[in-house]
């Protein structure tokens, strides 16, 4: 049986601190995991974010496998914190007029639909910015909205593996590996929600709304990072080092007497350290095999053993107090369950538990942003399919419960139910 996980309820934020977008209306058409990270670090900071998904099902994430408390998956639950819930079969006319009716009202509205699909329901950004030109539409697909390869739909691992990303990452000796969180997909939702706040800014000083496209594709070819540069510059295809960065020797797992340890000493300065404060071998650096740092990459295979030998003789947290006190960088290489049990999680309390309706309370991440003067909101947990559709009619709108029905057997919100 796994071990049951015990948090502490969430501290409260201070009650007359302002919320850094406090009066935004968003309307949220993602699903999965890249547009709905963007959508929820601006649920997190005070818009008001209206997530509209497809009856029945909802958002592909409700039914993902990892784990499920009260009804709702913990993709869900990680991706949709603080945003009202609302369906909409966009397939309707009457509910193709209510999603015209919030965007003319919005800020901003972010989508990831596969390429043309606002256009056909008359939802893309030239035809609702004619009556909304303060809009900032937010675009989000794997291969952009525009050129010749728009049409294609992709995920993260496909983007991963077409930009080169993933083949550096692994052991040069084996298969290129994708990450295992999607990491691409979080990256492009950070960069979708940059692109809505640097919009956001140029619309204070320009006086009206933008298009603003992110592509997953290009968020993982710019994430090869200095590999992609040092290519450009050299025609050299760089390859996978594994947990050592260019290979080399000083940076990487090594395994104490008891588990294993990451230590980076990338500079002379660190490795300097590492040697005669930490190990005791100060004859290693008059070594003339090991004496520079290009002397130690060219011969890293016989340095590494050496220092492998070395960590090995003592235990991890021998290590860790040593070069802590040398200045040297160094972790445990830990499992998600010590992670999230590790003293730096607890102590600035990364993790919590928030009231939710069928759970009665599930985990929460806090946001990964700490603002002084306007911190996160306080969270509500991601909404139940639907939660709040009469809500937002009635309040937002200002449907009476007489349309809002008609609504409903109209098929605005999916098939009608009927008793048997």
């Amino acid at each position: 049986m796994p071990a049951e996980v015990v948090l502490s309820d969430r501290k409260p934020r201070p009650s007359d601190a302002p919320a850094a977008l406090a009066g935004l209306l968003v309307i949220d058409f993602t699903r999965v995991v890249a547009g709905p990270a963007c959508t929820q670090t601006l649920a997190d900071f005070g818009a008001e974010v209206i997530k509209i998904e497809q009856p029945i099902k909802g958002d592909d994430t409700r039914a993902y496998e990892h784990a499920e408390l009260g009804g709702e998956s913990a993709a869900f639950l990680s991706l949709n914190r603080n945003k009202q819930g609302m369906v909409l079969d966009l397939a309707v006319a009457q509910a193709r007029d209510i999603a015209r009716a919030l965007i003319a009202k919005a800020d901003i509205v972010v989508e990831n639909f596969s390429s043309s699909v606002m256009e056909k329901y008359g939802l893309d950004y030239p035809a609702v910015s004619r009556t909304n030109p303060g809009l900032i539409y937010c675009s989000i697909s794997a291969y952009g909205r525009t050129g010749p390869f728009a049409w294609r739909s992709g995920f993260d691992p496909i983007t991963q593996a077409e930009s080169g990303f993933m083949s550096l990452n692994g052991f040069a000796d084996g298969p290129p590996i994708r990450t295992g969180p999607p990491v691409i997909d979080f990256a492009t939702g950070m960069s979708a929600c940059n692109a809505i706040l640097l919009a956001l800014a140029a619309r204070q000083r320009l006086g009206r709304g933008q298009h603003v496209e992110v592509a997953l594709f290009d968020i993982a070819l710019a994430m090869t990072g200095f590999s992609g540069m040092a290519y450009l510059m050299s025609g050299v295809n760089p390859s996978r080092t594994g947990n050592s960065p260019n290979d080399s020797p000083t940076v990487g797992v090594f395994e104490a007497s008891d588990g294993p340890l990451y230590i980076a000493c990338g500079n002379d300065r660190l490795c300097h350290r590492l040697m005669t404060e930490v190990l005791g071998r100060a004859d290693l650096l008059s070594d003339p095999r090991f004496a520079t740092r290009r002397a130690r990459w060219t011969n890293r295979a016989q340095l590494r053993g050496i220092l492998a030998d070395l960590i090995a003789t003592d235990r991890m947290e021998v290590w860790i107090s040593r070069m802590n006190q040398a200045g040297v960088p160094v972790g445990r290489v830990r499992t998600v369950e010590q992670a999230f049990n590790a003293p730096e999680v607890r102590a600035r309390d990364r993790v919590c538990r928030i009231p939710h309706p069928t759970a009665g309370s599930v985990p929460n991440v806090e946001p990964a942003i700490t603002m002084q003067m306007t911190p996160a909101v306080e969270p509500r947990a991601a909404p139940r399919l639907g939660e709040h559709t009469t809500d937002i009619l009635r309040d937002r709108l200002g449907h009476s419960d007489l349309e809002i029905e008609a609504f409903r057997q109209q098929g605005a919100f999916g098939p009608i139910k009927t008793v048997a």
